[in-house]
């Protein structure tokens, strides 16, 4: 059986269609979402170092809907690209019977692997300016590529950019992109929360490749950052809100037609405009040059048909001045990192508290019950048959005050014993006192018994 050279597809080179999933085996899993998994995997005969993307094909919506359209139009556009900045789609692998891990009809995409996403790595590395400019000169490049070809990503991400250890930063995940866009009428529940623009957050159909644009924006921001994005909001509302502060109030004088998309009413009509923006880039940012506050200006600007394209933002100054991005080759190697990885180091100390508390859990003494009352069934498994009783009204069978002075009575702790006298006399401060005291009591008795 053919095996499929990098980069190409074997939909024609292997005769009867796609391989099966016994050609691969798999590794460890490198992160999950909404449309499937991604797994790190070997191939059997060459050894190559792969990723598997299964799809989730539900039973009910795949008999009712089919395959899912996502996956057919990453299949689609992938098969086309073919670029340095682009994920390279291999081929298409099936389970036509039931194996371990997979049910019969899954299907998986093969990628080459990368060792590292972008969320995984500025959360570990902290990057030079130099690094910065390599990165997203790449990131560009790769953008510059599908929009001349018609393709709009619409899920630009931290997570979605693929790294490697030779220095390569490529486009993953096309499960959102769209081609043939000019003329439909698009969703606007693209693009995650944080790095979505603000046309998109305020119910516009119709849009185009500066959608992208504002989420290499967001990206470039949270380089410059360290990796703290800039508008992590955690609804839409919020990240509109946080929007607002950074880039302002969008209204009709910097932003002509704004007042007429859906959702401008539910978002912006109680604000007032402003003069300056709360939170402006230039304070957020004045640890950065010029240049790059200039070209970060220009990818976060409010009205879209403004903002910055991927072939302007490469031939910005900012490329072009020292220090010069650094040769991609020529970056460290880093161990390999993923989100997946990020999150369980992130959950990993809360997990040691919980182990640490179950250990440290003080014992369970058995719990006492009043004399007479026999012990719950419940607590009498695993024990010998408890001796019987003898009938006693239950609490229930009494009023609450017959109850209670029944509790109290018989859970009371025994009365100590008398404390013996001293040679069975009564003991006195002298023997003087002691007998007139006597004398008295005698004549006393002597006046009362006449």
């Amino acid at each position: 059986m053919a095996v499929a050279a990098l980069g190409q597809l074997n939909f024609d080179e292997v005769p009867g269609g796609c391989r099966d999933f016994d050609t691969f085996e798999k590794l460890r899993l490198l992160g999950q979402g909404t449309y499937g998994e991604v797994s790190l995997a070997k191939e059997k005969r060459t050894g190559e170092i792969v990723a598997l993307k299964k799809l989730k094909l539900g039973k009910e919506n795949y008999e009712k809907e089919g395959f899912p359209i996502t996956a057919i139009r990453e299949i689609k556009i992938l098969s086309k690209l073919r670029h340095e900045n682009v994920i390279k789609l291999k081929e298409i692998v099936t389970s036509p019977v039931r194996i371990p891990g997979h049910d019969a009809g899954d299907i998986c995409m093969v990628f080459e692997y990368m060792d590292h996403d972008l969320t995984g790595l500025v959360n570990r590395v902290r990057f030079s300016v130099p690094q910065v400019k390599c990165y997203m000169s790449q990131l560009l490049k790769g953008l510059h590529y599908c929009h001349a070809n018609g393709v709009l990503h619409r899920d630009i991400k931290s997570s979605n950019l693929l790294i490697n250890n030779e220095g390569s930063l490529k486009l993953g995940d096309f499960g959102l992109a769209r081609k043939d866009y000019q003329n439909a009428k698009l969703t606007n529940q693209v693009v995650t929360h944080w790095y979505r623009p603000p046309e998109l957050l305020l119910g516009a159909t119709k849009y185009g490749p500066a959608v992208d644009m504002w989420s290499a924006g967001c990206i470039f921001a949270e380089l410059l950052c360290h990796g703290r994005p800039i508008f992590d909001g955690k609804t839409e509302a919020d990240v509109m809100k946080k929007i607002v502060e950074v880039c302002g109030v969008p209204d009709e004088v910097n932003w002509p037609g704004v007042s007429e998309l859906p959702l401008y009413n539910t978002f912006l009509k109680a604000m007032k405009p402003q003069q300056r923006p709360l939170r402006p880039l230039s304070e957020t940012f004045r640890h950065c040059d010029s240049h790059a506050l200039e070209l970060l200006e220009k990818l976060l600007t409010l009205d879209p048909s403004k903002r910055i394209s991927a072939k302007d933002a490469l031939d910005a100054d900012y490329f072009w001045t020292d220090p010069l991005p650094c040769d991609p080759k020529s970056l460290p190697k880093y161990e390999s990192s993923h989100e997946l990885d990020i999150q369980k180091r992130k959950q990993q100390p809360l997990q040691d508290e919980e182990n640490a508390a179950k250990r440290q859990k003080p014992v369970q003494y058995k719990q006492q019950h009043p004399r007479g009352i026999p012990t719950p069934s419940h607590q009498q498994s695993g024990q010998a048959e408890a001796r019987e009783q003898p009938y006693r009204p239950s609490y229930r069978s009494q009023s609450p005050v017959a109850a209670w002075s029944r509790h109290r009575y018989e859970s009371r702790p025994p009365r100590p014993p008398p404390r013996p006298s001293a040679g069975g006399r009564r003991c006195y401060q002298s023997d003087r006192s002691a007998s007139g005291r006597d004398s008295n009591m005698r004549s006393r008795s002597r006046h009362l018994r006449y």
